[in-house]
């Protein structure tokens, strides 16, 4: 029988530890999605630009680039947020803490959504790009104006699916000292053996994923 001094004592930790760490948690994600997705955006003109198959085919510095990207979506967050360490301190000049945590979860976004992006790329159909070639339109705009815009659909879908695994990676960076609802789950609830705390940030990180999937799914029908 949940007692209102439970419920009493529940709000105080909404109030004082939850609630803040639900905003820490959206700052980070929206930080660390809308910086990979501008410098995601730019990765994926590259790739698309000069892979083999490409509108100007650059296949060394493809793949050199591509082997990049692979190596940093190969490190799992928790390890590549220790890894970078020394790098996050001297650009953020801390280690700890939401603004620390946004450096490494951008550059973890970047190949990731540089990846998607260009996947939605690679999927617009070669006669749209080839009648844009034959009007004399340069490779840039043919990019710009005919691929992203054919594949924007997708592109949205792609973003809307690397918004949530960022959103999940934040949590998982309030391991390392990140904050957010994540530090919140472990250290006072998990550690702490107290399960109003600990459930509470499992469900307002439920309702959080289905809100981006939500507002993904609207921006996509009105595109679609």
């Amino acid at each position: 029988m949940l007692t209102a001094e439970f419920w009493a004592d529940w709000w105080r930790n909404f109030e004082a530890l939850i609630l803040p760490s639900i905003f820490s948690t959206i700052r980070m994600t929206l930080a660390s999605v809308v910086f990979g997705i501008i410098f995601g955006s730019i990765l994926a003109f590259f790739l698309v630009k000069h892979n083999p198959k490409g509108l100007k085919p650059r296949p060394t510095a493809y793949k050199i680039m591509s082997f990049c990207v692979n190596s940093i979506r190969s490190f799992p967050i928790l390890i590549l947020i220790v890894a970078i360490s020394p790098l996050t301190r001297i650009v953020m000049g801390t280690t700890i803490g939401e603004t620390a945590a946004i450096f490494p979860l951008t550059i973890a976004a970047i190949p990731f959504v540089g990846r998607v992006i260009e996947n939605a790329l690679i999927e617009v159909d070669p006669q749209l790009i080839e009648a844009a070639r034959s009007f004399g339109v340069s490779d840039n705009r043919i990019i710009v104006q005919v691929m992203f815009r054919e594949a924007l659909p997708a592109i949205v879908n792609g973003c809307t699916l690397s918004a949530i695994s960022f959103l999940v990676c934040t949590t998982i960076a309030g391991a390392v000292g990140a904050g957010g609802l994540g530090a919140i789950a472990l250290t006072y609830g998990y550690q702490n053996f107290n399960n109003s705390i600990l459930y509470t940030c499992v469900i307002i990180i439920f309702l959080l994923v289905l809100l981006v999937q939500t507002i993904g799914n609207i921006i996509y029908k009105k595109l679609k």
